[in-house]
């Protein structure tokens, strides 16, 4: 045990010697003072872990030296011991953020138990992560030691993402390690598995087939477009699920979540891939084929997600949902600040489609930009930037906002993003397409190991160049390098947070709904 110290301030300290004997006995240091004042003068002069602290004291009351401490250190934690269980005392020291009330007379296990709770908290709550993880760490990698289903691969990640942002809170870094090697093997099996059911399941000849991007909106969104109250669609680009995880606490209190769900993306893990086909309902060359005015390929210039809102509204004619909706796509802050107004007239729509790109840009930024780059060094400081950026966002304004209208929500996203580590070597022309997970192009040379390669586009409905066109998507966390100016490229990608690809983080991605409280 820590050599915690505790400062108990009580007018009647003397009638409680035995309850202080008894905390010495557990291995606590004990320090006692009789008023308030003697309490800030001790605080000031010694470092403490916990006080106990007397409500209804002579002088300076409790919650008078309450406040007075909080000034001092806020960080102490404060047990308000007290007479009385009036209401407006125990607000007011609750406000004052007290950690624990005790009502006298006191008992010796209701001491200890509030000791324990504020100062072994994390000492306890450490070792039982870690043996919880430790019996699931078992249970997991006996999963992918199976032949696992599409569902199955849906609930390894689930967990894995669980223990990683459960173990983010503890300073064990020995436990965080294990978990990274077995996030590591998941993504090995993970890609396997991809390689062995993706051509079949594109092609509807698997036995089972996942909900992907071009049938999520025909099988999951459209049947929620009614008449019972406005549906709200909102596509947050490049969202991983442990981002998710990370704001779903901020919307707690606006919103039920009815629904948490998991789909794959399809291949390439990019937006002009895989947001065309979630707005078309198709893949991207049967885009190319019935819309050639929407679609436009890697190597020709123009923006590629320039069309959603037309293929969005040709899927609603075939789906026979003739209703009148609203598309509203936000790539900058000014447009973002206008969001918040915009929902008031939304609500006259059965369904609005609110495209939101900041992590997407994030993820971008932090390639690009030294200052974020040292702000998400890695995979948990990421988490933490998209949660101050949506926590203070214009989005998060605006769900607020459909939450008060009662307003029905979806949150979704068109592919994930993975933290790449591993060069590697690619070799072609100079028309090849700049994504550093996924290469399509002529003649190209590359490690077979680090892809799944598909020699005709056509097999998973992907548009080709010419004749020749072949695509490669990096598996696992590797990135591809061209050998000019190798070193080069391979300090500036290393650890940067890339899509396009083949990863568990990538391909499996969330789908939310929520109903308004």
């Amino acid at each position: 045990m820590e050599n915690f110290r505790i400062l108990w301030a009580d007018d009647e300290i003397d009638l409680l010697k035995p309850h202080v004997l008894f905390l010495e006995e557990k291995g606590y240091q004990m320090s006692t003072v009789n008023s308030g004042n003697d309490a800030l003068d001790l605080i000031k002069k010694e470092d403490f872990d916990l006080i106990f602290l007397d409500e209804n004291m002579p002088g300076l009351s409790g919650i008078e030296t309450l406040s007075k401490i909080k000034n001092i250190n806020a960080d102490i934690p404060v047990v308000m011991v007290t007479k009385s269980e009036e209401e407006s005392i125990m607000e007011d020291a609750i406000g004052a953020k007290i950690a624990d009330y005790l009502i006298k007379p006191v008992n010796p296990k209701q001491l200890l138990l509030a000791v324990k709770k504020n100062l072994d908290n994390k000492r306890l709550i450490s070792e039982k992560t870690n043996s919880a993880y430790q019996q699931d760490f078992r249970n997991i990698s006996l999963q992918l030691s199976d032949n696992l289903d599409m569902n199955e691969w849906m609930d390894v990640f689930r967990k894995l993402t669980f223990w990683e942002l459960e173990l983010e809170k503890l300073s064990d870094s020995g436990m965080v390690e294990v978990l990274s090697m077995q996030k590591r093997e998941a993504n090995t099996q993970f890609c396997k598995f991809i390689e062995k059911n993706y051509v079949s399941w594109v092609n509807a000849t698997a036995k089972e087939i996942p909900i992907q991007s071009h049938t999520l909106f025909a099988k999951k969104i459209a049947p929620l477009i009614n008449n019972d109250s406005p549906l709200f669609m909102v596509v947050i680009d490049n969202l991983r699920y442990d981002q998710w995880k990370v704001i779903q606490p901020l919307l707690n209190d606006y919103f039920k979540t009815e629904t948490e769900e998991l789909y794959y993306s399809i291949l390439p893990t990019a937006t002009q891939f895989a947001r065309n086909a979630l707005f078309a309902g198709l893949m991207p060359s049967q885009i190319e084929k019935l819309y050639p005015k929407l679609w436009v390929n890697d190597d020709e210039e123009g923006g590629k997600n320039m069309h959603e809102e037309e293929l969005l509204n040709e899927q609603l004619k075939r789906l026979g949902k003739a209703v009148k909706f609203s598309y509203t796509k936000v790539t900058n802050i000014n447009t973002g600040k206008k969001l918040p107004e915009s929902i008031n007239n939304m609500m006259n729509n059965k369904l609005n489609v609110i495209v939101y790109n900041f992590v997407d840009m994030l993820s971008h930024a932090r390639t690009e930009m030294d200052v974020i780059r040292e702000l998400a060094d890695e995979v948990p400081a990421y988490r933490s930037l998209t949660l101050s950026w949506f926590e203070h966002s214009p989005l998060f304004e605006a769900m607020k906002i459909i939450a008060a209208k009662k307003g029905r929500m979806i949150i979704t996203t068109d592919h994930g993003t993975v933290h790449v580590k591993e060069p590697s070597k690619i070799i072609g022309d100079r028309n090849v397409n700049t994504n550093l997970r996924y290469k399509q192009g002529k003649s190209l040379d590359y490690n077979k190991k680090d892809v799944f390669e598909i020699k005709n586009p056509g097999d998973i409905f992907l548009p080709k160049g010419n004749v020749s066109t072949s695509y490669v998507f990096a598996k696992e966390d590797k990135y591809f390098v061209y050998p000019n100016n190798y070193a080069q490229f391979v300090n500036y990608y290393k650890n940067t947070f890339q899509h396009g690809g083949i990863s568990i983080e990538e391909i499996l991605i969330p789908f939310i709904t929520l109903s308004a409280k």
